[in-house]
């Protein structure tokens, strides 16, 4: 007699057979094949992962040299370390109604507030979210702005009496754009690259309010954009208008980002009239950084498959855009060489990104 009784693939196959010298009675083996390969995948992760106090401390410090390097001169270090134009944070008496724009990762943003001082303080808010299609992500700067304008008009329409504008005024907009941007001022800044999957045709090099503008036009929208910012930027406004001591804000979403409020004669590469407040917000782009950044095969593997080999690797480690595709592969590896998923890999877990929306939280 023979039986054979099969368990969980991820724990091998048992199998009772008859003993030789036994005269029938089983003896039991079990096949850990799968376990010890799947194990031995994992170890090697947690190797490659590690981050001992010396690793964390070569970071930090490199981190740091690329940071002074970035405020000492333009294309400075890996760091832009760009100047943001906004020298002054909110103190809690602004008053009236404003309109945000936030286009930063995978979600897009359209949102309207009524402020009412220190007494009132957010009188009303209403916004809208929509995920920005995937063909747009690679499409032209002017269908990516026309559908843009598109939707911030059809929610200006929608409008409630519990907002007033003043007459005469005409609707200001902030701008919020959490990719890398050379700005010129307040309400100016030129593309210098797509991040985050993008890869939009006809932008880069171009200002971006401009394009807004244009596309709002298009759309017959009377609304006029006051200031452009990055997200983490706009972070650190939101929260100064709540605790007068934040100094610093971090994003992690679908990429990852920092910006924090530095003194201006602590950045040598600013030129002309300084600040009567004397800081300024920088805008790190730390996404960017790379130095020392333990890299596992999979993170090295999904780098040299992405748009942008090479570019933007403490983003591609920490960030949702590209979690759920560092997991993917350590799944497909170990489905492979330690059968986790039974003798087949799920056709699901074979497509690039298939966790990508699962993990991204932008």
């Amino acid at each position: 007699m023979s039986v054979a009784a099969t368990t969980s693939p991820a724990f091998g196959t048992l199998y009772v057979s008859p003993s030789p010298r036994s005269r029938g009675t089983p003896r039991v083996t079990m096949a850990l094949r799968s376990v010890v390969s799947v194990g031995s995948i994992l170890t090697k992760l947690q190797q490659d992962c590690a981050t001992p106090l010396p690793v964390i401390r070569h970071v930090a410090d490199s981190m740091t040299a690329d940071m002074r390097a970035g405020l000492a001169v333009d294309g400075g270090s890996n760091l832009k370390m760009i100047l943001s134009y906004v020298d002054s944070l909110p103190s809690g008496n602004e008053k009236g109604l404003f309109y945000a724009l936030d286009l930063g990762g995978t979600n897009f943003r359209a949102l309207r507030v009524q402020l009412g001082g220190k007494e009132e303080r957010v009188v009303a808010t209403e916004f809208e979210q929509l995920s920005i299609p995937q063909g747009l992500m690679f499409g032209t700067s002017e269908e990516l702005f026309d559908f843009i304008a598109s939707t911030l008009a059809g929610f200006a329409e929608k409008e409630s009496k519990k907002f007033h504008l003043p007459h005469g005024r005409q609707r200001e907009i902030g701008f919020t754009f959490s990719f890398p941007v050379k700005q010129t001022s307040i309400d100016s800044g030129i593309l210098m690259k797509w991040t985050k999957g993008f890869a939009v045709s006809g932008t880069a090099g171009r200002d971006v309010v401009a394009c807004l503008n244009e596309a709002m036009e298009r759309q017959g929208l009377d609304m006029r954009v006051s200031a452009l910012v990055n997200d983490t930027v706009g972070t650190l406004a939101g929260a100064r208008y709540w605790d007068d001591d934040v100094m610093v804000a971090v994003i992690l979403g679908t990429g990852t980002n920092a910006c924090y409020v530095e003194r201006t004669d602590c950045i040598p590469k600013l030129q002309g009239p300084k600040s009567s407040s004397g800081r300024t917000i920088i805008n790190t782009e730390w996404g960017a950084f790379s130095d020392g950044i333990p890299l596992t095969v999979f993170d090295r593997d999904m780098d040299a498959a992405s748009i942008n080999p090479g570019e933007q690797i403490f983003e591609k480690t920490i960030s949702g855009m590209y979690l759920g595709e560092i997991a993917r592969r350590a799944l497909v590896t170990m489905a492979g060489e330690g059968s986790l998923f039974g003798r087949a890999v799920p056709n699901k877990l074979s497509t690039p990104f298939a966790l990508r929306y699962i993990l991204a939280c932008d």
